[in-house]
């Protein structure tokens, strides 16, 4: 009689491990998902329950057995080294079990320290969920504690083989890569020369053309560049500015002049403040002179502070009225916030000059909404044009995935978390809905995501062909997006690329006095560029 090998054995129980702990993580994080959104009265079925959890083990499961596998791997190890030299074998379901968690609960801290988000997987931003999450690892841990236990090892192996068969099944099953969507082709093409007009700015974010033809840009980490027409830095960073909360995604934001500003010579400003712990969009606006700015005053601030330093917003924009619109985001960990009229988080605002409520805002004479907000649902808006016919054009980040124009219409519900074609960045469901009674399906969007940025609708006369379309940057794809509009601005249409051969993130598109079009580029030595025809 031969005694079967103990190696591939032993390899058998740590995959059997390896797989209970995942498919449980990517079931259970799928539940926590669900009841966020059933918390908001979203009516979910069996059936739709059933197909998410299905869709997140294809798409969710292979990342988080990535995270999971390392930790744990090495935490069993260890601890059923500690249980049989220590204990001599005793305790060791407990001791794998607390052993896992505690591996999963660092691995957590780890990714978060180091992902570009507040927290990647969007189960654990409570603590019910970071406790749900971890306690899956622990059964992983009593499971292989249970196999790997001498007084059940013989009568686990048979049990192990068809567990193993059947967890490697769905394992595989789940690990199948998703399919990719191919590229849109450029449509047209246009002559065009790329002009360098400024460059060695940190992160620029926005720029606005003074009446003289001089620019004013703000970069991220708090500065207000003003540049001659020509692109010669005339102040490096002009005194006045309000105390940013610079981190991240989060600093200094859009700069707009006021529709008199030859007269009044007020600008306004849109910034994070705060600390990491509490921090929220603000706006501020200010006199300005050569010298710097003047008068600076504090005008409204975003309703509930966040942690974190993502999903801001910060654009501006004048409506034929006079009021003003501020676009905000929803803080990245507050997403169900974006369906809470209570507060500011992932809203539209829409304001006076002097940051008072309009009379004729649609959630005005609501008791239970904030008076400010025009529109909410949203996720993160960072491009806004109002065109000539009062038409409020946005754009908004999905996940991975998801990326939206929208035709903004006062107190309208634009979905956000609730409906949307995004997933998360860990592959999973954010919800089962594309669309949902009761919200406003986008006019476009974009998966794979492009990562929208800032927005112009061209009029000028330089190049005909683009007159009334928008220009669009695109953060990941490294280029403009050119995309038509209808003149009633209810449909859009994806036309092509434009500038990709500069290879940059683009932060802002503006149209120019003169028809030409600027361009920044979001690098630590950004730019200031200018599209002239090629003649």
């Amino acid at each position: 009689m031969h005694n079967r090998p103990a190696r591939p054995i032993t390899v058998m129980h740590f995959v059997i491990a390896l797989l209970t702990g995942t498919l449980l993580g990517s079931i259970v994080q799928t539940q926590i998902n669900l009841a966020a959104l059933q918390q908001m009265d979203v009516d979910i079925s069996i059936s739709q329950r059933l197909v998410t959890t299905l869709g997140d083990l294809v798409t969710f499961s292979p990342v988080y057995a990535a995270l999971f596998s390392g930790g744990f791997i090495v935490s069993q190890v260890v601890a059923l080294w500690i249980s049989r030299h220590r204990w001599n074998g005793h305790h060791r379901p407990i001791v794998c079990a607390l052993s896992a968690i505690v591996a999963l609960w660092l691995t957590f801290q780890l990714v978060n320290f180091f992902a570009s988000m507040p927290t990647l997987i969007a189960a654990t931003r409570t603590t019910a969920g970071m406790v749900a999450m971890l306690s899956s690892a622990g059964i992983a841990g009593v499971v292989l504690a249970l196999l790997r236990s001498p007084d059940r090892q013989r009568s686990l192996d048979r049990a192990a083989n068809t567990m193993a068969m059947t967890l490697l099944a769905a394992g595989v099953g789940g690990m199948a890569p998703a399919s990719e969507a191919l590229a849109q082709p450029l449509t047209e093409a246009t002559d065009y020369r790329i002009e360098t007009v400024a460059e060695g700015l940190e992160h620029p974010w926005s720029l606005a053309f003074l009446p003289d033809g001089r620019m004013l840009v703000t970069e991220r980490p708090g500065r207000l560049r003003l540049l001659s027409a020509e692109g010669e830095t005339l102040t490096a960073s002009l005194k006045g500015v309000p105390k940013v909360f610079a981190s991240g995604q989060s600093g200094l934001f859009d700069v707009l002049l006021s529709p008199d500003f030859e007269q009044d010579r007020m600008l306004y400003l849109s910034y994070s403040c705060g600390t990491p712990s509490a921090n929220r969009a603000c706006l501020s606006r200010a006199r300005f002179s050569d010298a710097g700015l003047e008068q600076v005053e504090e005008i409204f601030r975003v309703d509930m502070a966040k942690r974190g330093d993502a999903h801001s917003g910060g654009r501006l924009a004048w409506l034929s009225d006079g009021t003003l619109i501020l676009t905000l985001g929803d803080g990245f960990d507050y997403r169900e916030q974006a369906q809470n009229t209570a507060n500011h988080i992932g809203a539209i605002v829409r304001l006076n000059p002097d940051g008072s409520v309009p009379v004729d805002n649609p959630f005005v004479n609501d008791d239970t909404a904030r008076p400010e907000i025009l529109s909410y649902g949203h996720r993160n808006v960072q491009g806004l044009v109002v065109d000539g016919k009062d038409h409020i054009i946005i754009h908004e980040h999905g996940p991975k995935g998801g990326d939206e124009i929208n035709l903004i219409t006062a107190g309208t519900n634009y979905g956000w978390p609730i409906a949307t074609t995004g997933l998360d960045y860990t592959g999973a469901r954010v919800t089962p809905f594309e669309t949902y009674p009761g919200t406003q399906p986008p006019i476009l969007e974009w998966t794979p995501s492009i990562a929208p940025s800032g927005m112009t609708r061209y009029n000028g006369t330089l190049f005909p062909r683009w007159q009334g379309d928008l220009l669009i940057g695109s953060l990941v794809d490294r280029e403009v997006r050119r995309v038509a509009l209808s003149a009633d601005a209810t449909q859009a249409e994806d036309v092509e690329g434009l500038f990709g051969e500069l290879d940059e993130r683009i932060r802002d598109v503006r149209t120019g006095p003169e028809g030409a079009v600027y361009l920044l580029t979001d690098n630590a030595e950004g730019r200031v560029l200018r599209v002239m025809p090629a003649q």
